[in-house]
């Protein structure tokens, strides 16, 4: 089962873009109004993994941000795999494939 930890701000934001020039990181941004994101977080958590999740509703400026350093645009749900500080997976909505989240953390 996945572990999902919450970021809260941009400096845990950068924490993550650091660590992610160490092993790849999983951000998983999530829309607590939306059945279909709802059902996609049931199946990343099949991801044996940390997870770290931004709630949309609760942080916009957050994901915004997420979306400037990435380069692609907000949606929700969206998964992102960040490895050397770039996206290396990037999915939305029933694109979302938990084996390949898996498998693209486990590049290291």
């Amino acid at each position: 089962m996945a572990n999902f930890i919450s970021i809260s701000d941009n400096s845990g934001l950068d924490e993550l873009y650091k660590e992610s020039f160490e092993r790849p990181i999983a951000i998983f941004k999530h829309s607590n109004a939306c059945g279909i994101s709802a059902h996609i977080m049931e199946m990343v958590n099949e991801v044996d993994r940390d997870v770290h999740i931004v709630v949309v509703q609760e942080n916009r400026s957050l994901s915004n941000e997420i979306a400037t350093r990435t380069g692609h645009r907000h949606q929700s749900p969206q998964a992102f795999i960040i490895r050397d500080g770039k996206p290396i997976y990037h999915a939305t909505h029933y694109g979302i494939d938990p084996v390949a989240i898996e498998k693209a953390l486990n590049s290291e």
